[in-house]
């Protein structure tokens, strides 16, 4: 039977300090809050109990921060996309971010399977001073285990409500995308990293922020395989393909590390979950 879970997770100031409160249905939760760099910024992990998506299973999640908010989420493993017989498995997730408010979306993995039938969106719309940093990193199967995607389907979708739109299809059988020079030429792992800003960030700020990216680019055994772009006034994006998740994720690690301290001077921590 296929599962339905959603989550809310709406944060707010109070006397300073950034609370989360939330409700869910389903296998899908928060855990404690945690306030590991003061009470500004809140700290969540997302926990879902049953480890991925079959065929049928949907995941909601429904993010929103009010103004001045502060927020880092991440989650305690990779999400799974498993093999379905047809019907497809789903992940949606909305963010929500009010003026002034900052987000660090920072999820581990999406593993997608042989066999998958999976759509993976994530959605932003985002206020005037709004802004977020995050990434989305995808395996396509488990090359290292013996368990290539040899068959199956990954819609990926992530867009900034009126500024910019990323959308396309992994399709195992189309080997010229596969394995093709001009696709991901045999590489498993696709990664993105964005910084996004609910107006444009100006010529200097941008610059900083492709600056600071492609200092760590340079610096990183991807070098050849990563790039930072500025799309739009109010987007940078980071791009890089790897052979295996662990490279791809120690550079989009390396590169928010050097977002915090330029572009919103902030100390570079790491969530404390990362290190378990």
């Amino acid at each position: 039977m296929p599962w339905h879970a959603r989550l809310d997770l709406h944060y707010q100031l109070r006397n300073g300090k950034t609370v989360a409160t939330h409700t869910h249905s389903g296998p899908l939760r928060v855990l404690q809050s945690l306030y590991p760099e003061g009470d500004a910024l809140c700290h969540n992990v997302l926990v879902h109990p049953p480890g991925g998506l079959v065929g049928g299973d949907t995941l909601e999640l429904e993010v929103h921060l009010e103004p001045g908010t502060q927020a880092l989420v991440t989650t305690p493993g990779a999400s799974r996309f498993y093999r379905s017989d047809g019907p497809l498995a789903a992940q949606h997730t909305s963010l929500h971010l009010a003026a002034d408010a900052r987000l660090q979306w920072l999820p581990l993995e999406t593993i997608a399977y042989s066999g998958c039938q999976a759509e993976n969106r994530t959605t932003l719309s985002m206020a005037p001073g709004a802004e977020a940093m995050g990434w989305d990193v995808t395996a396509l199967g488990l090359p290292l285990a013996g368990q290539p995607f040899d068959s199956g389907r990954l819609l990926q979708h992530l867009t900034l409500e009126g500024v910019w739109l990323e959308r396309g299809v992994v399709d195992a059988s189309d080997t010229r995308l596969m394995d093709g020079p001009a696709g991901l030429a045999g590489r498993r792992c696709l990664a993105t990293c964005w910084f996004v800003s609910g107006q444009p960030l100006g010529r200097a700020r941008r610059e900083q922020a492709l600056e600071a990216a492609r200092s760590v680019i340079a610096q990183h055994p991807l070098a050849a395989w990563a790039g930072a772009t500025s799309p739009h006034p109010q987007v940078v994006v980071v791009r890089a393909l790897a052979p295996v998740v662990e490279p791809a994720m120690e550079l989009l690690r390396a590169i928010r590390l050097q977002w915090l301290q330029t572009l919103w001077q902030q100390a570079p921590t790491q969530p404390r979950i990362w290190a378990m």
